[in-house]
């Protein structure tokens, strides 16, 4: 204290913020000193809320002066200046005052400054996505008055440079998160930034915990459990917080039990009754041209020709053709990737895990099963015998292309409004080409023929993910997919 007060006397300008996230005004500031080459050493930084930003005879932008940085560089340190240090402004003075004869200086790596300013971008980073991973909303009110209120203690002043993702994953929301130290708030159109509020200001418990704790169980992997990794990624900190918190200590604990369990039910290869199965579909092991679906007017046709599919050599290993399922008339069309272990046993799509997320997350949506489809751009499983046990496989695009002969039949005879891509197969099978689902996803891309294409992830996606907390948020994303498909369809 006795340093800081000393500061503010030696210095030969003090600039006063008027919160700790005005950038703009110390960037400001900063520029005009920078520009009079007034050295980091006489200058004093402050912040004191609501007093709109004040300098002591800060000196005017010298005539034709300009002050030429990399652009990249402004973006870190818009960056780094959420960060809770106190120091901070000053610190980053010096870096802008370095940058501006040494453009190169952020590249640098062996620099203690650099070093210091990394730390800085990394905290911010982290804390960002601790935000967008554990933050839990509780329901308030019904029908118009509907609202979802959440509580976080963020480490760092990110809550509104975080406040975009927010927008963008709950748009059809109205919400509101509190911080100790700054609240949002969304209204469907606009966003609010107010002051900062306690835990006491968020409602009772409104049963979603249950449902948090439901989904914890449901996606936890006692054979991938690593204590460490799991509490570097999910610190204790944050377990007050999160409803699923309450269970970690008994999930450990019965982990070894519940992995060995799991290993003891997984399936093997081949089913006991897969050679029966294919002898009933396939009586014959020479190829059989006679009833390609060309001919086809209904859906059920179309499955009867399928069964005896062999237009890639996938059908020899497969134990039967696993085609699509719904009415022939339904409006929404989705297509995943192949079937798996438990889909090619029971001869029906989206049976097996990924499928029962998909299923769960579906009704969450409140999407009418009664209008939608659903298939596979593949129709026999490919996999990789280990052991007992059939390990999946990605199709390759020869065998997507010879399955486009069965997807392209289904949407023909069905005729849907929208088609759904889960995951970078089916896109390929329905637009011809390769595309970056994490980049696209979430966009409505159009076909030659006028048929409409939406992009997500596949639900195997998110059972992949090991980290609980990223997980839940992967499943938020999908559910805000799906509803989103709901709004297209206005269903």
């Amino acid at each position: 204290m006795m340093k800081h007060a000393a500061a503010l006397h030696l210095a030969r300008f003090f600039v006063v913020l008027d919160s700790e996230t005005n950038f703009a005004g110390w960037r400001d500031a900063a520029r005009r000193l920078v520009l009079n080459d007034v050295p980091p050493e006489d200058i004093a930084w402050e912040v004191r809320e609501g007093a709109g930003l004040k300098g002591a005879g800060l000196p005017d932008i010298p005539e034709g002066a300009e002050l030429r940085v990399p652009r990249e560089a402004v973006s870190r340190l818009e960056t780094a200046f959420c960060h809770s240090d106190p120091n901070r402004f000053g610190f980053l003075y010096r870096i802008l005052w370095r940058l501006r004869n040494e453009p190169e200086l952020l590249k640098i790596a062996s620099d203690s400054d650099v070093r210091r300013f990394e730390t800085m971008e990394k905290a911010i980073r982290r804390d960002i996505h601790k935000m967008r991973a554990f933050v839990r909303f509780r329901k308030l009110g019904e029908g118009d008055d509907e609202r979802f209120i959440a509580w976080f203690e963020p480490d760092h002043f990110i809550v509104e440079r975080n406040a975009p993702f927010f927008v963008r994953r709950f748009t059809g929301m109205r919400w509101s998160i509190l911080t100790p130290y700054a609240s949002i708030a969304w209204d469907g159109s606009s966003l609010l930034v107010g002051p900062g509020a306690t835990k006491r200001d968020l409602p009772p418990e409104d049963g979603s915990e249950e449902l948090w704790q439901t989904y914890f169980r449901s996606i936890f992997n006692p054979a991938r459990l690593k204590v460490k990794a799991m509490q570097a990624e999910m610190p204790k900190k944050y377990w007050r917080n999160l409803p699923e918190a309450a269970l970690i200590p008994e999930m450990i604990a019965g982990a070894e039990g519940a992995a060995k369990e799991m290993i003891a039910r997984m399936p093997t290869v081949p089913a006991p009754h897969h050679a029966k199965v294919q002898a009933k579909h396939w009586p014959k092991r020479e190829p059989q041209a006679d009833n390609d679906g060309a001919d086809a007017a209904t859906i059920d046709e179309l499955h009867d020709a399928a069964m005896g599919c062999r237009r890639c050599p996938l059908w020899e290993g497969a134990t039967q053709t696993v085609f699509g399922e719904g009415p022939d008339n339904a409006r929404i069309v989705f297509v995943g990737e192949q079937p798996g272990d438990q889909e090619d046993i029971a001869g029906r799509p989206f049976v097996g895990p990924a499928g029962k997320v998909f299923n769960a997350i579906l009704e969450e949506a409140q999407i009418d099963r009664q209008i939608t489809y659903v298939t596979n751009a593949v129709k026999h499983f490919k996999f990789e015998p280990r052991g007992k046990r059939r390990i999946h496989m990605k199709p390759n695009t020869g065998e997507i292309r010879a399955c486009n002969w069965w997807l392209n039949h289904e949407l023909a005879l069905i005729k849907p409004d929208l088609v759904v891509a889960l995951g970078a197969t089916a896109a390929q099978a329905l637009l011809g080409k390769v595309v970056p689902i994490t980049k696209l996803r979430g966009q409505v891309v159009t076909r030659e023929d006028g048929l409409q294409v939406y992009l997500t992830v596949h639900p195997s996606f998110i059972l992949r993910i090991q980290e609980p907390a990223a997980a839940a948020d992967e499943r938020m994303r999908f559910l805000n997919d799906l509803k989103d498909v709901k709004k297209l369809m206005g269903v």
